[in-house]
């Protein structure tokens, strides 16, 4: 790890002081990095393309909405090759929460997710989008099963 020195003046200390004690970071370290690595993923998003990334899409729609549902698992069926996963809630009688998670080149991830939102009947969409991007690191081990001691 590198150490990186930095000049602040006081009431920019003191507001990055504040932000990081209101959410919990033990060190200025810690959140420094995490803002850093935060501003650099933006970026990366930003620019898009067929970069690798994860992202998570959670939406509410109103499921008597008139074959919302249907049309919304058609899509992800149509995409099962960057569809991983998806939570279905109920919330009350009405409303439905979904969060689809999505891995694949950004462009395609992007496009899609923005879709699932659009959908008429959807409402309250967010992504969470996160870069895979390679950092350079090998991975020369191997993974071998370990059995946890509760299984048995």
């Amino acid at each position: 790890m590198r150490r990186v020195t930095l000049s602040l003046d006081d009431e920019l200390a003191d507001q990055f002081d504040q932000w990081a004690e209101r959410h919990q970071y033990g060190t200025r370290s810690e959140a420094f990095r995490d803002l850093l690595r935060s501003r650099l993923e933006t970026e990366e998003l930003a620019q898009g393309g067929t970069q690798e990334c994860a992202a998570a899409v959670s939406f509410v729609y109103d499921h008597h909405e008139r074959q919302l549902a249907s049309r919304l698992a058609e899509a992800q069926h149509a995409h099962h090759d960057i569809c991983l996963s998806t939570l279905h809630v109920h919330l009350d009688h009405d409303n439905c929460l979904e969060t689809t998670v999505l891995r694949g080149p950004m462009d395609t991830v992007m496009r899609f997710a923005e879709a699932l939102i659009a959908e008429r009947g959807v409402r309250h969409g967010k992504i969470l989008v996160v870069p895979m991007a390679e950092h350079g690191h090998s991975h020369p081990h191997t993974h071998r099963a370990v059995k946890a001691p509760f299984i048995r």
